[in-house]
């Protein structure tokens, strides 16, 4: 297709990027390695985004038992596979292209570890839930590759993992308004994908180069490659172009903003000091939801002696 072509509907506002940085690699879990973009010092929040981690794991290295409460994490792996498992007798393995959405809640414990030798690689977003939602009962939503939706338009390639792009629209429930799209262009692809006025949003490249904000202004673009995070402002929607000889794939991400307090004490986040202790002395007491964290192992704990 020619440079000036787009896909999707014309923009009049398009959002300009208003903070870049790169995901730097840090260690998590038990011998993981991550590249954390937001949840680290840069960038500690971006309501209602908690955690953005680019994740590579090979066995034995992996997040073996830990609990979470009052939100929901998003795990979509680009290579690889891995097995989770929790206190609830849930057991599964997610692979390339498959994807789960699993609502914390009041409570859950699991373990996500490597499902073979090899490197596994993938996102885990973990996304705020209102003060209403916070205590609800966990569930997991999970999507094979073969059925996560995907269209194609003048050489710009999506799977709509939650939310909507290029007229379809995916069958994951947010209990947090959330849209997440997995871009590719090819080269001199032009994308223009809609985005609610009120939402934050942000990129995360993943391979290649691209140039993003209003191509009516140079001086409003600003061109980004891979493990950078784009942080995106006002406006009603995003416009990406790819002038590169190689693919671009990333990910948008955008969210309604809860505007509620918040505090987090690592894997539990609550909206006051109080809900935290309480969180706490839950978990150390096994009780409110935490029934069975204190006698339950995975079985990847227990094959690595934890």
């Amino acid at each position: 297709m020619s440079e000036t072509g787009s896909s999707s509907h014309a923009l009049k506002d398009p959002r300009p990027v208003v903070r870049k940085f790169q995901a730097r690699p840090q260690h998590e879990g038990f011998g993981a390695v991550v590249r954390r973009s937001i949840g680290r010092f840069e960038l500690k929040y971006f309501d209602p985004f908690l955690v953005l981690d680019e994740f590579s794991v090979s066995a034995p290295a992996g997040f073996p038992d830990h609990p979470h409460r009052g939100f929901e994490t998003v795990t979509y792996m680009l290579q690889g596979a891995i097995t989770h498992e929790d206190f609830a007798g849930n057991k599964g393995t997610i692979g390339a292209g498959d994807l789960q959405w699993m609502t914390a809640g009041r409570g859950i414990v699991h373990s996500e570890m490597p499902a073979a030798q090899g490197v596994h690689k993938g996102l885990q977003l973990w996304i705020n839930l209102s003060s209403k939602h916070k205590m609800i009962e966990p569930r997991y939503q999970e999507m094979s590759c073969k059925d996560v939706l995907e269209a194609e338009e003048d050489g710009v390639k999506v799977r709509v993992i939650a939310g909507e792009a290029l007229g379809i629209r995916s069958p994951i429930y947010t209990m947090t308004p959330t849209m997440f799209l997995d871009f590719i262009l090819k080269p001199g692809a032009h994308l223009q994908q809609p985005i609610p006025f009120q939402w934050n949003a942000f990129i995360y490249i993943l391979e290649g180069e691209g140039i993003f904000g209003s191509s009516r202004s140079s001086s409003a673009s600003t061109t980004a490659t891979a493990h950078h995070l784009l942080l995106l402002g006002s406006g009603d929607g995003v416009e990406a172009r790819n002038k590169s000889s190689k693919m671009l794939r990333f990910i948008l991400v955008g969210g309604e903003p809860l505007g509620e307090p918040l505090v987090q004490y690592g894997p539990f986040v609550m909206n006051t000091q109080e809900e935290i202790d309480q969180t706490i002395d839950d978990f150390e007491k096994g009780v409110n939801g935490f029934e069975k964290a204190k006698q339950w192992r995975s079985q990847a704990a227990i094959d690595l002696g934890f």
